[in-house]
């Protein structure tokens, strides 16, 4: 899977790759470091975040997350979620993936399901059910998907450490017993699924080169 062209174990086109986790567990790193090493053995690669699809996107979903004032249902924040990854797949994982490129996605739908359920309590078949409905089973299932784990302590300090204040959105602002909630709810999620977890309390080089041998692993 790492080395020349870009296809998917059952010879699809492309390859579609998702890293997954809580904020502080250091994936949006990995992202960028998984994308320099997969080009420099042949792929064409895209990186993405969730939520996208656009500048336009983008700033609608980070403004209704972080104004405190819509005080969203966590079933509406479901179905929010959904239509932006609709939006994301039809207009920039599919094409690229038709295309040949490699895709790797800093979040996926497994967010909706470790937060809106594990955290707030939607039910499973609720977030599960939207998700079927409006995404192909490419999306749900992805080539390759990884959850990075973390202690809660440590990741509030990592958290903490970061330079400058942000705004905490809908889903930082939550008492601590939600985002351990959502922490085991990432390791239910790895098991149901079969994603293989990374272990995220070591260096960057490490958690990088755990990442490579999964990978080298999936390719066989």
């Amino acid at each position: 899977m790492t080395r020349g062209g870009a296809s998917s174990p059952d010879g699809r086109n492309g390859l579609y790759i998702v890293l997954e986790g809580q904020d502080g567990t250091g994936k949006t790193t990995q992202v960028e470091l998984l994308a320099g090493y997969l080009r420099e053995h042949g792929h064409d690669v895209i990186t993405l975040r969730e939520p996208g699809g656009g500048l336009a996107a983008t700033e609608i979903m980070r403004e209704l997350l972080k104004n405190k004032e819509y005080d969203l249902d966590p079933v509406t924040i479901t179905l929010i979620f959904a239509a932006n990854r609709r939006e994301l797949w039809a207009k920039t994982i599919e094409p690229a993936l038709k295309l040949g490129k490699t895709v790797i996605s800093d979040r996926n739908w497994w967010s909706t399901l470790a937060y809106e359920h594990y955290g707030f309590g939607v039910p499973a078949e609720v977030v599960t059910q939207i998700h079927e409905q409006s995404l192909p089973e490419r999306y749900l299932k992805p080539d390759l998907g990884l959850i990075f784990t973390l202690d809660d302590a440590e990741r509030q300090r990592r958290l903490s450490s970061r330079d400058g204040k942000q705004t905490q959105d809908t889903f930082e602002s939550q008492k601590d017993d939600f985002q351990s909630r959502v922490n085991a709810g990432y390791i239910e999620i790895a098991a149901r699924y079969g994603v293989p977890t990374i272990d995220a309390s070591g260096t960057i080089e490490e958690i990088q080169a755990a990442i490579i041998r999964v990978l080298d692993d999936a390719a066989g």
